[in-house]
């Protein structure tokens, strides 16, 4: 395997996290890192702390991350593709969809690997939900709801709720599904005195249609990180905050009280939590965007399906504004 010359632009909160995983990456070697602000969480090393991308790029890169706030995606992304560089964003992929169009267009043209950093794929409990539905072990679906809830992280400031956390649920749902979204209705509220929107509630329809709504806050002292998909044969719970899949199978025991038979709804059957390896989800992020960057076999999140979920995201927001149902795409 060739060794690819990485660089990392952003040590923050998440780039921090990005600068140690690429440390252990077998075929991947961290040469250069890019911070405007400096080294606050202190991983850089004995590499110095670069002013900015064109430093970054100076030092003679095959790969970048760029973890910097969203509004500086679209920026630094078209200089690296400019300069040859195959790049993976943070999530969303851009402030806007205009700019996310230019950067899939600029990687297009240049040949190169653009991915997002939709992490929520590569939890253990969605890639193991999204395997075991492809093989029909749920029959039909019918509902995908998501929660995400928490607490503000003080560090976001550039964005609302919807394109930082809503993204992932939105990216997370079309690709367990494997169907894009059709349509969504939202509403959002603002209730920390910032500009943007910290709740949107999201109700919506996959083009397979599939029925999905999404809670998503930064109001609650109660984490969440939820998924639950319901089908013919019963309900999935993915819990991405601890990795843990659990199934609630529909009942196949006869009722014997002649009223609640009548009913004809489902019974409660058994429920069965599922043991499976369980790895870092951004370690398994970084193999896939190293293998796309390779030409191996890779589930790699693409700069075209970032855009997919930003169009999805932007609906949602249209749609809160405008008190009506909207189409995506």
């Amino acid at each position: 395997m060739s060794t690819l010359r990485a660089g990392l632009l952003g040590v923050g909160m998440m780039g921090r996290h990005h600068a140690r995983v690429l440390r252990e990456m077998p075929g991947v070697e961290l040469v250069a890192i890019a911070d405007a602000g400096g080294d606050p969480h202190g991983v850089a090393g004995d590499l110095a702390i670069l002013p900015d991308v064109d430093a970054l790029i100076a030092a003679g890169l095959d790969v970048a991350v760029v973890a910097v706030p969203t509004q500086f995606h679209e920026e630094a992304a078209l200089r690296l593709a400019d300069a040859g560089v195959h790049t993976l964003v943070e999530k969303p992929i851009a402030h806007s969809l205009d700019a996310g169009r230019r950067m899939v267009d600029a990687f297009a043209a240049a040949g190169l690997v653009g991915a997002v950093g939709h992490i929520e794929r590569f939890n253990p409990a969605l890639q193991e939900l999204r395997r075991r539905l492809a093989a029909g072990e749920l029959g039909t679906v019918y509902q995908i709801q998501t929660r995400r809830q928490g607490p503000f992280p003080a560090r976001i400031a550039d964005v609302g709720v919807a394109k930082d956390l809503a993204s992932h649920d939105v990216d997370l749902t079309a690709w367990v599904a494997q169907s894009p979204y059709a349509s969504v209705f939202a509403h959002t509220a603002h209730q920390s005195g910032r500009e943007h929107e910290d709740l949107i509630a999201i109700t919506g329809q996959l083009v397979s249609g599939v029925v999905v709504n999404h809670l998503v806050n930064w109001l609650s002292p109660l984490k969440e990180r939820v998924t639950i998909v319901t089908g013919e044969k019963g309900t999935f719970v993915a819990d991405t905050g601890t990795g843990d899949l659990t199934f609630y199978a529909n009942g196949t025991v006869r009722f014997e009280w002649d009223q609640v038979a009548a009913f004809r709804g489902v019974t409660e059957g058994d429920v069965t939590r599922f043991a499976f390896p369980k790895r870092e989800p951004l370690r398994v992020e970084h193999e896939a965007f190293r293998n796309a960057v390779l030409g191996k076999p890779s589930d790699v999140v693409t700069m075209e399906q970032g855009l997919q979920t930003l169009m999805a995201v932007e609906a949602a927001l249209a749609s809160a504004r405008d008190r009506a149902v909207t189409t995506v795409g």
